[in-house]
């Protein structure tokens, strides 16, 4: 953590939150990115594995963390996204920020209570009235936002004999609740080419389907080679289609000791990640931490135990993106619109297994949806010869 929140009220009356950066922060940042970067040079050329281009990049958007004016910029920009997209307009509640009591160093916003959604005893508990109980109302599927670094909050229901007459009450579009969004430190701004890779050429649809063409031209124009072990890692679960490369490799395998697997693929996944970076300058930097927020939203999904169906939403909002571009004509907006019915139909076969699994989950035979891809993902790294720790998919 590199601030701490207090609560305060201004003359008016207005209840606020006022983050302060640490003090020794301002000191230690350029020190601890100089210490990153020299690592990560090291680690490039000790392990021959060319990512070092990617740092400057990473090291420019965590020190980002530490301006808390481009936090409040960010804040306002989410507001603005979450009011125009209508199925999250009075769902999802992002506080207001005071630009005008705001520093690089001090960041004054709406007070709102809430409770965290990590917080499982609290949201999964009966909510006994009072202010700052917080309240477990509020269950609605997070979509995948081009954001990361976020903490989530639920809004309460605020007892009303002890509400003060200057709090400004959101209680949700159905008066029970919501999900409220609050410290954007960073936000991924996408390139438009990148969006068009994404969404126009259907990349994240096409990692649904098996599309492989359309997965080979992507990633080819992000110079990635290895299309197979990009998409395992994009999806957070073993890839089953293209090449086969992957099983085929572990085919390849059997038969060898211990030793002789964890050597060979030790080699193996070395190459992997040289192909995946095999042209730094055409790799799109932004997926980072697009990466790292669809990581976020996994673990969250997985301490919950898998309430929502993470692979078919993030596959269904980047299908609907297809035919809701407003720079489309009605020829390819009806084109897209019958293939986003045609997507839809296709993964039903995702629902039908998340919810298989959630029955074995309510008849205690067994873990939710995310559970199963992470043990999934330990069997086939265990067939590598690769032992993974217990905590390696912990949030």
């Amino acid at each position: 953590s590199v601030a701490q929140v207090h609560w305060a009220k201004l003359p008016d009356g207005r209840e606020v939150a006022i983050k302060v950066q640490k003090r020794d922060i301002a000191k230690q940042i350029s020190w601890d990115l100089w210490a990153f970067k020299s690592v990560a040079w090291i680690y490039s050329k000790w392990f021959d594995i060319p990512f070092y281009s990617l740092v400057p990049y990473m090291a420019e958007r965590l020190e980002l963390e530490t301006d808390f004016v481009n936090e409040a910029k960010n804040s306002e920009t989410m507001r603005e996204l979450i009011h125009n997209e209508k199925s999250m307009r009075g769902r999802v509640y992002v506080p207001t920020t005071y630009p005008e009591l705001t520093s690089r160093r001090v960041m004054t916003a709406e007070w709102i209570e809430g409770v965290q959604l990590w917080d499982k005893k609290t949201l999964t508990g009966r909510w006994m009235g009072g202010r700052g109980q917080g309240t477990p109302g509020a269950r609605v599927p997070l979509p995948e936002i081009d954001m990361d670094a976020i903490r989530r909050e639920v809004r309460t229901q605020p007892n009303a004999d002890r509400l003060k007459p200057e709090r400004l009450e959101w209680k949700g579009r159905r008066g029970q609740g919501g999900l409220g969004l609050s410290t954007k430190e960073v936000m991924a701004t996408v390139t438009d080419l990148f969006a068009a890779q994404i969404f126009k050429w259907g990349f994240w649809k096409a990692l649904m389907t098996f599309d492989n063409a359309t997965i080979s031209r992507v990633t080819a124009q992000w110079g990635i080679k290895g299309a197979d072990f990009f998409a395992s890692a994009t999806l957070m679960r073993p890839y089953e289609g293209g090449s086969g490369s992957t099983r085929a490799a572990i085919l390849d395998l059997e038969g060898k000791s211990a030793a002789e697997r964890h050597h060979v693929m030790e080699q193996k996944m070395k190459q992997g990640l040289r192909d995946m970076l095999a042209d730094e300058d055409k790799w799109p930097k932004e997926l980072l931490f697009i990466g790292r927020n669809m990581r976020i939203v996994q673990a969250n999904n997985q301490y919950m135990g898998s309430p929502v169906n993470r692979i078919k939403i993030m596959g269904e909002w980047a299908s609907r993106s297809l035919f809701m571009d407003a720079g489309l004509g009605w020829r390819a907006r009806a084109r897209n619109a019958w293939r986003h019915v045609l997507f839809k139909a296709v993964m039903t076969a995702s629902d039908v297994a998340f919810y298989w699994f959630k029955v074995r989950q309510w008849l205690g035979l067994g873990g939710g949806m995310e559970d199963v891809m992470e043990q999934r993902m330990k069997d086939m790294a265990q067939d590598m010869g690769i032992e993974l720790q217990n905590d390696v998919f912990s949030g």
